[in-house]
């Protein structure tokens, strides 16, 4: 676990886990948020982020988190294991909102600069539509590398949780 692609819908917990991933096992962690926004909420061009991309991409180890389903597929292809929180569209909601709370007025580790934390109806929107509009073509997508890479999907927290605890186990040993 070299280069690990984390996907899943808003609030699942990509960020937390590639947060926590990077300590684990010593990797580099970059947030396509953090990427593809600027200072004020401000959009990176495509050209822009794909450069960017591309280098994290050249490197030797990374863990990225984030969907951005136009590169998704490069991501995957590149990476050695893919991880799909593939969580239940309640707990997402439940956790944007906390994390909402949470970060009221301010940014998140995983944000650009002043890209504050908010909610609106399009991102909500997008949360209630995840699991019905992306389900499919992600575990779809994933389907094509079955074999060739080390592919997770985890339908709940205390599943990812056990998984995380056996990383650790074998991290020690």
């Amino acid at each position: 676990m070299k280069r690990i692609a984390i996907i899943g819908c808003g609030g699942a917990g990509k960020s937390t886990l590639a947060r926590q991933l990077g300590v684990m096992l010593d990797l580099p962690v970059y947030h396509l948020d953090s990427l593809f926004w600027k200072a004020g909420w401000t959009a990176t061009t495509a050209s822009d982020f794909d450069t960017i991309l591309y280098e994290i991409l050249s490197k030797d180890k990374w863990i990225i988190d984030g969907n951005y389903s136009r590169t998704l597929d490069l991501r995957i292809r590149e990476a050695d294991t893919i991880i799909f929180l593939d969580y239940p569209t309640h707990v997402c909601l439940f956790r944007v909102i906390k994390r909402r709370i949470e970060y009221n007025g301010v940014t998140r580790p995983d944000m650009a600069k002043d890209c504050k934390e908010k909610i609106d109806a399009e991102f909500i929107k997008w949360i209630l539509d995840f699991r019905r509009k992306n389900r499919s073509q992600i575990l779809s997508r994933l389907g094509n590398f079955e074999g060739e890479k080390q592919i997770y999907v985890f339908n709940g927290p205390k599943e990812l949780e056990s998984f995380v605890n056996t990383l650790g186990f074998i991290k020690e040993r």
